[in-house]
């Protein structure tokens, strides 16, 4: 089992998640997230007055998928949240020993 972990801009997740639902995946946690990377936020105007922005909002899909749902997982997110500029986010890769299921105690795959 893979973790997969996607910080992606705020106005493609819907795009991810559409391609993630196509692809069968059914469950995913979503977080409202802010932060930076090299772009190291912006300068914006509001009310005549400057003032940086340096944590930018964001939006961070957490996903435990079996092994070989991962490479068209992180394809279907590549080919959504890609805008080829700066921010487009990142993708992390977390292996999992074993997920839990609450509810039935059920363990490792059938868990997910």
């Amino acid at each position: 089992m893979t973790k997969i972990e996607a910080i992606i801009r705020p106005n493609k997740f819907e795009a991810v998640k559409v391609a993630l639902i196509q692809l069968g995946v059914e469950g995913m946690t979503v977080s409202e997230v802010r932060g930076h990377g090299r772009q190291k936020g912006h300068t914006e105007v509001f009310r005549g007055r400057e003032y940086d922005v340096d944590l930018l909002p964001k939006v961070k899909l957490e996903l435990v998928l079996k092994d070989e749902a991962v490479e068209p997982a992180i394809g279907a997110i590549l080919d959504a949240a890609f805008t080829g500029k700066i921010g487009d986010g990142k993708i992390f890769l977390y292996k999992l020993d074993n997920a839990i299921r609450i509810r039935s105690k059920e363990r490792g795959e059938a868990a997910i």
